[in-house]
């Protein structure tokens, strides 16, 4: 999971991991049902801390579920990052994005049940993959490699579609994932203004292992 500066002396240790367990708990109830109405002892109970703890960590229910979004978005985007670090081109980066999260449906189950029940509300987030692919658009479009389009809007439609995407998986899990997600990234590097022969191309070179 994403980390930060580790604390320096036992005390913030222990609040550290307090504070992760009480996040790791709300994601947990966030990937099996997306439903926030858990009680807060409940909650502590699941993360294996004392009721009092919570108000140490968080004034309320919404701001920790915010947290666990946040933490799991964070994760979604490092995770991307890790694998795409060598790629160059924009359009490539924003192609195995598409695919890699649909690959992930798979090797990180929780973390895409997150973003599937509370996405919607976190494409134009300043945490995990939003940011990341704002970056790469805008790069493609300074670059000439897409249309001029304006970023933000064009973020709109590739989260849309990526959300859409992870939804499709978990709902038709027969379906092929790698050649659904390849055909998802051809039609939106074409919406980009890739010429179609280079995006299919592009839409279909491989990727690296998600292990």
């Amino acid at each position: 999971m994403p980390t930060s500066a580790p604390p320096s002396n036992r005390f913030e240790r222990r609040r550290a991991e307090t504070r992760q367990s009480l996040v790791r708990a709300a994601r947990q109830i966030l990937a099996e049902t997306g439903d926030t109405s858990a009680s807060i002892q409940a909650i502590a109970e699941r993360a294996d801390v004392g009721f009092g703890s919570f108000y140490n960590h968080f004034a309320s229910k919404a701001e920790l579920f915010d947290a666990a979004v946040v933490d799991a978005l964070e994760e979604f985007g490092q995770a991307v990052d890790e694998r795409l670090r060598e790629a160059e081109d924009p359009a490539e980066l924003v192609a195995a994005g598409l695919r890699l999260s649909a690959r992930m449906v798979d090797s990180h189950p929780e973390l895409m049940r997150v973003l599937r029940h509370r996405g919607l509300g976190h494409i134009h987030s300043d945490r995990g993959l939003a940011p990341r692919a704002l970056r790469d658009l805008e790069r493609g479009v300074t670059e000439g490699r897409f249309v001029a389009v304006d970023p933000t809007v064009a973020l709109s439609a590739l989260g849309g579609s990526l959300l859409s995407l992870v939804e499709l998986r978990f709902a038709r899990p027969e379906l092929d994932a790698d050649e659904t997600a390849a055909g998802l990234a051809e039609m939106i590097l074409r919406m980009l203004g890739v010429p179609p022969d280079d995006a299919r191309d592009i839409a279909r070179r491989p990727l690296p292992d998600l292990a």
